[in-house]
């Protein structure tokens, strides 16, 4: 009896120290959230304070993505040559760096230079977390401990929406008694507060990822095969590290440092790197970002004046209450059950609030929701928010980490990532064209992409629920 209690409390705290491990490497998923959403405050302060119009507006905001694009790329090589922690340590200095030069920009053009800079640091954060998190999970748990980087993501664009706010509630009163990103708080205005906001959990990251562990999959690959069995001892008990030490050793011996030349096929690419790509593609193509993005300026434009940046704090709070649902139902459900619950319900949701922004006026040259219609579109976004929570916003990043074989694994997450940063600008960068065209039918396109993600969920993506890494071929 008392042996079993010991080996329960054994167990419990090589979970523990796992999910410390995970946690901590997610805090990259946390900036990821925090530094690509903060932007969406600071849009109506960056356009007023530089006089610039929707085109340079939507340039600056999309140029982290084209950064994005960038870091993903190239993250996954740079880990498998400096190693998982350096790469995070980084991100986190890049992190750091940007967010000093959007507090301070000199124009229009340096703060999006500035933004691209912190689109490298997403990007690779964007990569290392599911991957490292990936290499260190128990199978049996890796789901849930992978649903970590996309809980972190909810949570930092949560928080900076939070930020935002009391940023906002600081600033001094306008001539029309609301409170002016462009007033002056602390000699400086206060849109520059929301961007210089994100040096902070930058540090944290610094901090953290200098006292993780290296991914035992790195440290067998260059060798340090002592380093490389603590750290599975210490995850999974020293009765498991020399059987999981053999099995990443028998995975090392048939790898390759991946190439991208590695992933060409009968098509281009081999079947699984196109499955990987659309799959990506298709989580930006609902137009989810346009909620994180331009939350402030949209629901301003269709009539929500009283306060629509507390507004905006709704569809990040309704973002996590998603992820924890998929946190709690991933291992058990399925990965693909839970992505056609989700594209069902962003069906509806967008379609609903397509049907609502058509009835939209225009009133002094602004766009209005008359009556009912208001609610109806802030309900059915934020279904849609909800349904894309709790599947397709986690499901990515999970099936990223865990649905190529290892001989290709680095140069395929490294392609579909950057295939999600791209497809992420093309929304972001046509929205606020599309939008000041016909809403309506913007949003009603969103939706068409969610119906088509049906039938490719059921024909193209495999279940991985308690696969092995090694096992997946």
């Amino acid at each position: 009896m008392s042996s079993t209690s010991a080996a329960e409390r054994a167990d419990q705290q090589h979970l523990a120290h796992v999910v410390f491990i995970a946690g901590a490497a997610a805090v990259g998923g946390f900036l990821f959230g925090y530094d690509s959403s903060n932007i969406n405050g600071a849009v109506i302060g960056i356009r007023q304070h530089f006089d610039v119009g929707e085109g340079v507006t939507g340039l600056t905001v999309s140029s982290a993505l084209i950064g994005s694009a960038i870091g993903a790329w190239f993250g996954g090589l740079l880990s498998d040559r400096i190693g998982r922690i350096r790469t995070m340590q980084l991100a986190a200095a890049l992190f750091f760096v940007s967010a000093i030069g959007a507090m301070f920009p000199f124009s229009v053009w340096d703060l999006a230079i500035w933004r691209v800079v912190g689109g490298i640091a997403i990007g690779v954060a964007s990569v290392i977390g599911p991957a490292y998190i990936a290499e260190v999970a128990p199978a049996a748990y890796r789901g849930r401990l992978a649903s970590l980087q996309q809980l972190a993501i909810v949570l930092g664009i949560g928080v900076s929406a939070l930020v935002n706010w009391v940023i906002k509630d600081l600033s001094p009163l306008g001539a029309d008694g609301s409170h002016d990103i462009n007033g002056k708080l602390g000699g400086i205005e206060a849109w520059q507060w929301m961007l210089g906001a994100a040096a902070a959990p930058a540090v944290l990251y610094f901090v953290l990822a200098s006292i993780i562990p290296e991914s035992p999959h790195y440290l067998l690959s260059i060798g340090k095969t002592a380093k490389a069995r603590k750290v599975l001892a210490d995850i999974g008990g020293e009765d498991a590290a020399d059987a999981k030490l053999a099995d990443i050793r028998r995975g090392l011996r048939t790898e390759t440092k991946s190439k991208v030349r590695d992933l060409r096929g009968r098509f281009g690419l081999l079947p699984i790197v196109w499955i990987g790509i659309g799959l990506a593609v298709f989580q930006q193509f609902v137009g989810i970002n346009v909620i994180f993005y331009y939350s402030d300026t949209l629901w301003h434009s269709v009539g929500q004046n009283t306060d629509s940046l507390l507004i905006s704090l709704v569809s990040p709070a309704i973002n996590i209450l998603g992820t924890f649902i998929a946190i709690a139902f991933i291992d058990r459900l399925g990965r693909k059950p839970l992505l056609l619950i989700g594209s069902a319900g962003m069906v509806i949701g967008l379609g609903v609030a397509a049907l609502a922004f058509a009835h939209a006026d225009k009133v002094n040259g602004e766009l209005s929701l008359p009556g009912v219609w208001g609610p109806v579109a802030l309900i059915f976004a934020n279904f849609f928010v909800l349904s894309f929570a709790l599947s397709w916003g986690v499901m990515l990043w999970v099936l990223l980490g865990e649905m190529f074989p290892m001989r290709i694994r680095g140069a395929a997450l490294a392609v579909g990532t950057a295939a999600n940063w791209v497809a992420n600008w093309i929304v972001t960068v046509s929205f606020p064209s599309m939008g000041d065209w016909n809403l309506s039918v913007t949003y009603a396109i969103y939706a068409a992409f969610a119906l088509l993600s049906i039938p490719f969920v059921v024909k193209f993506i495999r279940e991985t629920k308690g696969t092995a890494l090694e096992d997946v071929n």
